[in-house]
C-alpha cells in the first residue's frame, strides 16, 4: 500500500510541470525537443522526492494540497511579484470580480467592534426585497450565532451558488425580539464605480476605485452622460485606490478623452508567445471637458495606464501622490481541475514610451508590495516627453503634476478610532426613531439610491450636537469621551452626515460627505482652472488639425 501511495504522488508530481505548459499553448508541447522533456522529466523527479521526504519524515500531518498549492505560489514569486496563482474557488472568485458581480444575499455589511451590522442593502437582491435595511445587527446565520464573528466570517457565510437558501436573523432596535429572515441568493451587481455626483459650479465627480473589469467603460460612458445632462463643465477623475484590471476597459475608458489616432498604450512581450499591440483612441469627438485626476499610491495596473495616457497627451491634469508603478501585464492561463496560474506575458508603455514598472529585484514580497518608500518617485531613470514637451519619467510609478500627499489630515486615523463606532451607534439609534429630541431624521423605509445628495441636505446642527452627547452620557459601554466632542468637531460633524446619509441613500451616495475633508480633493478643485487652459489648448490644435485635413481633401 505504501508502495502505491508513493507511486500516485510521484505521478501527480510529473504531470504538474506538463500541466502548466499545456495550459500555455498547445503547440508547443508537441514540439518540445528531447532535451525539453528531459528537463520536465528532471523537475518533475525533484518536485516529487520533496513531496516524499516530507511524507515519509515530517513529525505532523502533511496536507498535500497545501504543500502542492504553496509550492506553485513560491515557483511563481521567484519570477516577479504579480504572477501568482489561484486554486479553483479563488478563480471563481476572481472571474466574478471581473464581471461586475457576486452571489449572495446583496447586503453591504460592516463591523463595529465585535458586532456585524447591515449598512446598505443592494437594489433588486434578496435583502432589499425582504426589506433589510441600515443598522440591523446579523446576530444568526443559519441557525448559528455570529457572536464573536468578524465581517469577513459573515460574509463567507452569505455569499454562495444563486438559487441556494440562507436564513439569518437581525437585531432591530425597533423590535423586541430578534427578526428572521428566510432569503434566496442571487446574482448581486458590483459597480467598478462607486458613485459619481455633481460637486457644485459645473464640477462633476468620478469616483472609479473598484478595478477595470467587464463593465468598466459602458458605466464611465454612462456616468459621463449624465454628469453633462446636470450640467456638468469640468470632471475630478478620481483614480485612488483603483488596483487595476482588464486592459482592453482601460483602453476604452481613455478612449472616451483622447482623439482618434492618439495612443493609449502599447505592449511588448516575447516574440511568438505574446505579440506586440498598440491601442489607440478610436473616438471623432471625446469629451473635452476640463480634466482633473487624482492618483495615489494604490493606483496601478489599468488605473496607470488612464492616466499616464491623459498625462501624456497633455489632456488631464494629475494631481496625488506617485502611483503604485505595475507596468506588467499578465495572462490568465487556466490549468484541468479548474485552478489557474496568472502569469506575466509582457510590459506596457504609455504614448510617451515610459515603462513605469518600479524594480522588484532583491527586495521580498511584503516590501515591494507594503512598504513603499516615500522617495522612491525620486528614483525616476526614464525621461519622456509629453505632447507639449512636459518632461515626465518612467521606472517607478506615475508622477502626479502637482503632488499632494495627505488625502486627510495627519490625525485621522486616530479619530477614526476615538469616533467612528460611537457615532455609527448614534445615528442607528436615530434612524430607528430612538433619539426623541431628533424624530425627523427617523428612516422607516428602504434606501434610495437613486437620490442625488444635495450640499446642504443632511446638516448636523448644534442641535443634532447635543442630542449626540446626551446619548453618550446615556451610553458608557461606548467608552467615549464627550468631552473631547467640541475638539473634535468637524471630523464628528462630517463623519455623522455621512453615517446619517448612508441610513437614507446608501452608502455610496453618502461618500460625498467624506470628501468635504479630503485635502486632495480641495487640492484638485483649486488645479481645475489650469486644466481648462490645457482642454481649450487641446481644443484649439484639433481645430486646426481638423481645418487643415478638409482643406487638403
Amino acid at each position: 500500500m505504501k508502495l502505491n501511495r508513493r507511486s500516485g504522488l510521484l505521478l501527480l508530481a510529473l504531470i504538474i510541470p506538463v500541466t502548466f505548459a499545456g495550459a500555455h499553448v498547445g503547440q508547443r508541447y508537441s514540439a518540445q525537443s528531447e532535451s525539453d522533456r528531459e528537463e520536465r522529466r528532471k523537475i518533475g523527479e525533484h518536485f516529487a522526492n520533496a513531496i516524499l521526504v516530507a511524507k515519509d519524515n515530517y513529525g505532523g500531518q502533511v496536507d498535500f494540497d497545501k504543500l502542492t498549492k504553496s509550492s506553485i505560489v513560491g515557483m511563481l514569486r521567484t519570477l516577479d511579484p504579480h504572477s501568482m496563482y489561484f486554486d479553483r474557488q479563488q478563480w471563481e472568485d476572481f472571474q466574478n470580480d471581473q464581471h461586475s458581480r457576486y452571489y449572495g444575499i446583496g447586503s453591504t455589511i460592516i463591523q463595529h467592534n465585535d458586532k456585524v451590522y447591515i449598512v446598505q442593502a443592494a437594489d433588486g437582491t434578496a435583502s432589499m426585497k425582504a426589506g433589510l435595511r441600515y443598522g440591523d445587527q446579523i446576530v444568526e446565520v443559519n441557525g448559528d450565532s455570529t457572536a464573536g464573528w468578524t465581517s469577513a466570517q459573515v460574509r463567507s457565510k452569505l455569499i454562495g451558488p444563486e438559487g441556494t437558501p440562507v436564513t439569518i436573523k437581525v437585531a432591530r432596535l425597533s423590535a423586541d425580539k430578534p427578526v428572521e429572515f428566510k432569503l434566496t441568493r442571487g446574482p448581486v451587481s458590483l459597480p467598478s464605480l462607486s458613485n459619481y455626483f455633481m460637486l457644485g459650479n459645473g464640477i462633476g465627480y468620478i469616483n472609479l476605485d473598484r478595478g477595470f473589469n467587464t463593465t468598466t467603460f459602458e458605466e464611465t460612458e454612462r456616468a459621463l452622460k449624465d454628469l453633462r445632462r446636470q450640467g456638468m463643465s469640468s470632471l475630478i477623475f478620481d483614480l485612488r485606490g483603483n488596483r487595476g484590471g482588464l486592459v482592453d476597459q482601460a483602453w476604452r475608458v481613455s478612449n472616451l478623452f483622447l482623439y482618434r489616432g492618439q495612443k493609449v498604450l502599447a505592449m511588448r512581450g516575447r516574440p511568438l508567445v505574446f505579440p506586440s499591440r498598440d491601442f489607440s483612441a478610436y473616438n471623432s469627438s471625446p469629451d473635452d471637458s476640463p480634466i482633473v485626476v487624482l492618483i495615489d499610491r494604490g493606483t496601478a495596473s489599468a488605473a496607470e495606464i488612464v492616466a499616464g495616457a491623459l498625462q501624456d497627451h497633455d489632456r488631464a491634469r494629475l494631481v496625488g501622490e506617485n502611483s503604485f508603478g505595475k507596468g506588467l501585464v499578465q495572462n490568465p492561463f487556466t490549468l484541468s481541475d479548474g485552478s489557474a496560474i496568472v502569469l506575466t506575458t509582457g510590459h506596457y508603455y504609455t504614448p510617451s514610451g515610459r515603462l513605469i514598472q518600479r524594480d522588484y529585484s532583491n527586495r521580498s514580497f511584503y516590501d515591494y508590495y507594503l512598504k513603499r518608500g516615500d522617495g522612491e518617485a525620486a528614483q525616476h531613470t526614464d525621461e519622456k516627453h509629453t505632447d507639449s514637451g512636459r518632461t515626465v519619467y518612467g521606472g517607478g510609478g506615475i508622477e502626479p503634476d502637482v503632488e499632494a500627499k495627505l488625502r486627510f489630515p495627519a490625525n485621522e486615523i486616530e479619530l477614526q478610532r476615538v469616533w467612528v463606532d460611537p457615532i455609527f451607534q448614534f445615528v442607528r439609534a436615530l434612524a430607528a426613531g430612538q433619539i426623541s429630541s431628533l424624530p425627523e431624521f427617523r428612516v422607516d423605509h428602504p434606501a434610495d439610491h437613486s437620490h442625488h445628495t444635495a450640499t446642504g441636505e443632511y446638516q448636523v446642527t448644534d442641535k443634532v450636537v447635543a442630542a449626540f452627547k446626551a446619548y453618550l452620557q446615556g451610553h458608557r459601554e461606548l467608552k467615549a469621551d464627550d468631552a473631547r466632542i467640541d475638539k473634535d468637531i468637524e471630523f464628528v460633524k462630517r463623519w455623522m452626515r455621512y453615517e446619517m446619509l448612508s441610513s437614507s441613500y446608501g452608502v455610496d451616495n453618502a461618500y460625498q460627505a467624506l470628501l468635504e475633508g479630503d485635502l486632495q480633493m480641495q487640492r484638485a478643485i483649486t488645479e481645475l482652472p489650469k486644466a481648462r487652459v490645457m482642454a481649450e489648448d487641446i481644443r484649439r490644435l484639433h481645430a486646426s488639425r481638423d481645418g487643415d485635413l478638409r482643406r487638403n481633401n
